[in-house]
C-alpha cells in the first residue's frame, strides 16, 4: 500500500458523501510493521465497502500511554481518503471494517 497521490484523490467518489465538508467514518482494517523505518507503526482504515482508506504512520513508541490510543474508528476528510485499486485488497478491507464495526463503538482503543 503506497502513498495516496493526486490521481488517488480525484478518483474518490463523492457521491457517499452529500457534502465534502462532511467527515467519513473509517475503520482500523490493518496494523503492520514498517519494513522501511525501524519502530514504526502503520495504521491503515478503510470504509465499509472497502473502496477508501486512510492510512496513519505513528512512532512505535507514541503507542503508550493513553493519550496516544488506537482507537476502532475516525472520521476523517475526504479529501484524506485514498482509493483502493485491487479487489483482493477492497474485499479484505471490507471484510474487517464491517467486523471491527459490529464488535466495536467508534471511540474503543484496540
Amino acid at each position: 500500500m503506497g502513498e495516496r497521490t493526486d490521481d488517488d484523490r480525484d478518483e474518490v467518489d463523492a457521491s457517499d458523501d452529500a457534502d465534502e465538508k462532511d467527515d467519513v467514518r473509517v475503520w482500523l482494517v490493518e496494523r503492520t510493521y514498517s519494513d522501511d523505518e525501524q519502530n514504526l507503526i502503520i495504521l491503515v482504515y478503510a470504509t465499509l465497502d472497502g473502496e477508501r482508506y486512510f492510512r496513519k504512520e505513528r512512532a512505535l513508541p507514541s503507542f503508550t500511554g493513553s493519550a496516544r490510543q488506537t482507537f476502532a474508528g475516525l472520521d476523517v476528510s475526504p479529501d484524506q481518503l485514498g482509493t483502493v485499486a485491487d479487489d483482493e485488497t477492497r474485499d479484505r478491507y471490507a471484510t474487517e471494517a464491517r467486523r471491527i464495526a459490529s464488535e466495536h463503538d467508534q471511540s474503543d482503543s484496540i
